[in-house]
């Protein structure tokens, strides 16, 4: 499985086999935060056997069930960091998925007083991924047509489509999909095509941001488009 087909069969799950995360796996998923992190200047931090963190509101919050492993998303406080988190939290969300477990982005502000983590000074935990083997392999769920979250048209280059097909895939808070792209008509210095990506605002938009961009890259191609602001 690559990452364009781990992006395609991903799906939020929720409920977990009450199963201890196998040291094979945790010792990859560490590896690939170590990597991820010396990258992006986050702080991810892999938490194993934590079932208590999901007890009480969180338990009941989407149905989590039998939850005993999260990834603590924290990183340096700042206008950014949701974006970061959300950018370099699907990486590792695609890569979980194509080493066989399963993920579900959890954006309670109240985590933070359960999250067994290490938040230093002057870092801020923006979120959490529940990680593990799930019951199930999740659902598809309802998305917005292309036209509403882009500028898209049947003259569009295919990578464009593309993109914005696999960006309506990102998981969003609430399922929301409160973000837009936008072919531009002017090129680059380069000679690549300018795609500008917005959030519209919402719950944890900025995070949702962050994914639609990853996801938008892997289907669409780096070598075809450049991020403009």
């Amino acid at each position: 499985m690559n990452e364009l087909e781990a992006l395609r069969a991903r799906h939020s799950v929720r409920r977990y086999v009450d199963e201890p995360l196998s040291a094979d796996k945790a010792q990859l998923l560490r590896a690939a935060i170590d990597a991820l992190n010396a990258e992006s200047g986050l702080s991810m931090q892999l938490v194993v056997e934590d079932p208590a963190a999901f007890k009480g509101s969180l338990l009941s919050y989407g149905m989590f069930k039998g939850v005993r492993n999260y990834v603590a998303l924290v990183g340096p406080d700042g206008p950014d960091l949701d974006e970061t988190c959300g950018y370099f939290g699907q990486r590792l969300v695609l890569f979980a998925q194509m080493a066989g477990l399963n993920t579900c982005w959890v954006g309670m502000k109240n985590f933070s007083r359960k999250a067994k983590c290490s938040i230093e000074a002057g870092q801020r935990l923006a979120l959490i991924i529940a990680i593990g083997v799930g019951e199930t392999q999740g659902r598809e769920r309802k998305s917005k047509a292309i036209g509403k979250v882009s500028n898209a048209t049947d003259k569009s280059p295919a990578w464009f489509t593309r993109g914005v097909e696999a960006a309506l895939l990102a998981p969003t808070a609430m399922n929301q999909q409160r973000f837009f792209l936008e072919l531009t008509d002017v090129p680059a210095a380069d000679g690549r095509r300018v795609v500008r990506a917005r959030s519209l605002g919402g719950p944890f938009s900025n995070v949702d941001l962050g994914i639609v961009r990853y996801n938008f890259e892997v289907a669409a191609s780096i070598k075809n488009f450049t991020w403009g602001s």
